[in-house]
């Protein structure tokens, strides 16, 4: 296994275990967390992500854990459609590995929550108004926020010729943070394929106490919106850039 593909992997299974780990804690009956609001929830999810990329670099892969940002750097001649592709299942089997750990993790949990929106968020997102054209804008515009920003945050000018180590992971979680707080209340900014898609599945085949529907009606949103930002941005940043 060529050591990107394995870096993706295991990064995406550590972004997702803490990333809808902190969803579990904040929303699961009787989780210490239980309550700790939407601060908690995106600090988690930064650290999710500065954890997953961290660990995604030790191991040799660039760290994008995001099919969208795997699939716009082929549109934009970073690597080559296979490459793409196999960064893609990587991640989305992480997401997946991630999702269900998260699972057990919080066994007990399940069957004392009665409420299965609030379970199903634990694994994927859901928008707080639902309606098709905006929710899908929304996607689109803070996958392309993070698209623009990683950008800026990996050009020379703003790390300098010789970065700190993973100081770029930092930085992209610095971001996504940001991204929650101020773009994530229509749709919960999945801004990631593989963030929603992966443990929307692990919902739908995973014996959850309480579950209910994994809501698939709205699941292409999650999925289009940030390939499309992505690749937007990716070929507005190229164009700036070169």
């Amino acid at each position: 296994m060529p050591a990107t593909v394995l870096g993706e992997f295991l990064g995406t299974v550590i972004l997702l275990l803490l990333g809808n780990g902190v969803v579990a804690n904040v929303l699961l009956t009787d989780a210490k967390g239980h309550g700790g609001g939407w601060i908690v929830i995106t600090a988690g999810w930064a650290f999710a992500v500065m954890s997953g990329g961290m660990v995604a670099v030790a191991l040799g892969a660039p760290g994008e854990l995001n099919p969208a940002v795997s699939l716009a750097n082929v549109v934009t001649g970073v690597y080559p459609l296979a490459t793409g592709l196999a960064h893609v299942g990587a991640q989305m089997l992480g997401a997946m590995v991630g999702a269900t750990l998260v699972w057990l993790h919080y066994l007990p949990h399940w069957a004392r929550t009665g409420d299965a929106e609030l379970i199903r968020a634990c694994y994927c997102n859901t928008p707080a108004v639902r309606s098709t054209g905006p929710n899908l804008v929304a996607e689109v515009i803070g996958t392309a926020v993070l698209v623009i920003v990683a950008g800026a945050i990996g050009a020379k000018g703003v790390l300098g010729a010789s970065p700190a180590t993973n100081l770029g992971s930092f930085l992209v979680g610095c971001l996504v943070w940001g991204i929650g707080l101020s773009l994530g209340g229509p749709t919960g900014y999945a801004i990631n394929p593989a963030r929603d898609l992966g443990p929307r599945i692990a919902h739908a085949l995973l014996p959850v106490a309480n579950k209910g529907t994994s809501d698939w009606g709205y699941a292409w949103i999650p999925v289009v919106g940030p390939i499309v930002g992505a690749t937007l941005a990716a070929l507005l940043w190229k164009s700036l850039t070169t």
